[in-house]
């Protein structure tokens, strides 16, 4: 492994590279990361750097995402197999064909969707600014939300907005959190707080103590003070970072369904590896391309939520 990550080291020098890792990779992958984060924070910090490649350690719709914001840019994927479950569930064919039988909605699209939807989308928007982005539209103005079902209701349930269609989509691992589980083990620990992913099913939101972003998540188990232990309901990649912000607490994952497992992981996370990486680098391959035209679209859509989100001050 320590030379693996000499190697990773010595080719990012070489290829002028920028490594940015999501918080639900391995361990090992973070640690040899120039920044870890979501995703979209990712590609705009990577976009500000004078590196001539970004090596993405994620999912493919955030090397998309990369490229949409650093044209100029060689965007590499240690793994095109490494998809992301939210995404693939809403196709742009059948998206552009929900948008066209109901016309004349305002388009809002989660960041984890491919470029081709965010071509279609009028705002993107992150879980950390979806409530703020929906709200920033006149309350008379019809919107179609996706993909995540999920998340959609969460915004709907905190705005009241009853004009919002919701695509049907969802992520595997946040749809896939045990209730019951996670009673169990506030019976089990009952100081501990639940921290949750807005991805996550209602019910698991209604007995949460604090629900947000991976972000979010991670500043709040870092600057509470009301307790130690936490019971954390999303992929455990970003325990990594918590033990490391707060090395004092106790961060448990929260189980899924599935009674074999312990944690809930993202099985395509988990393809990325630290060979993987350096291969990444040695060859320059693989990389993502994207016709300008989408490229340009979905970035047309990104920008616009930046411009909101300053009007607001979330930025």
């Amino acid at each position: 492994m320590m030379a693996l990550k000499e190697k990773i080291e010595a080719l990012k020098r070489e290829r002028n590279a920028v490594i940015l890792a999501h918080y639900y990779t391995e361990g090992d992958v973070q640690d040899v990361a120039d920044f870890v984060g979501d995703s979209l924070a990712l590609s705009q910090k990577a976009a500000t750097t004078d590196a001539e490649v970004i090596l993405f350690a994620g999912v493919h719709f955030m090397g998309e995402t990369a490229k949409i914001l650093s044209p100029q840019k060689t965007v590499l994927m240690p793994d095109m197999e490494a998809g992301c479950s939210l995404a693939d569930s809403c196709r742009a064919e059948d998206f552009a064909a929900f948008i066209a039988a109901h016309p004349g909605r305002t388009v809002i699209s989660y960041v984890n969707t491919t470029a081709e939807v965010k071509a279609l989308t009028d705002i993107v928007c992150t879980s950390s600014n979806a409530v703020q982005i929906v709200q920033s539209l006149p309350e008379d103005e019809p919107v179609i939300f996706g993909p995540d079902r999920n998340l959609g209701n969460y915004i709907k349930n905190i705005t009241g907005r009853q004009n919002m269609l919701i695509w049907d989509g969802a992520c595997h691992v946040h749809e896939e959190f045990s209730l019951e589980k996670i009673l169990e083990l506030k019976k089990e620990y009952p100081a501990a707080k639940v921290l949750t992913h807005p991805e996550c099913k209602r019910p698991i939101v209604l007995v949460s103590d604090y629900v947000g972003s991976t972000a979010g998540l991670l500043k709040f188990a870092a600057e509470d003070t009301s307790t130690d232990t936490y019971i954390v309901v999303t992929e455990p990649g970003v325990l990594h970072q918590m033990k490391k912000a707060a090395p004092g607490k106790t961060f448990i994952p929260a189980p899924p369904m599935d009674s074999t497992c312990g944690c809930n992981n993202c099985s395509f996370m988990k393809l990325v590896t630290l060979r993987k990486m350096a291969d990444a680098l040695e060859r320059m391959q693989p990389e993502i391309v994207i016709p300008e035209t989408t490229r340009a679209a979905a970035e047309k859509s990104i920008r616009r939520m930046l411009e909101i989100s300053k009007k607001m001050g979330l930025i």
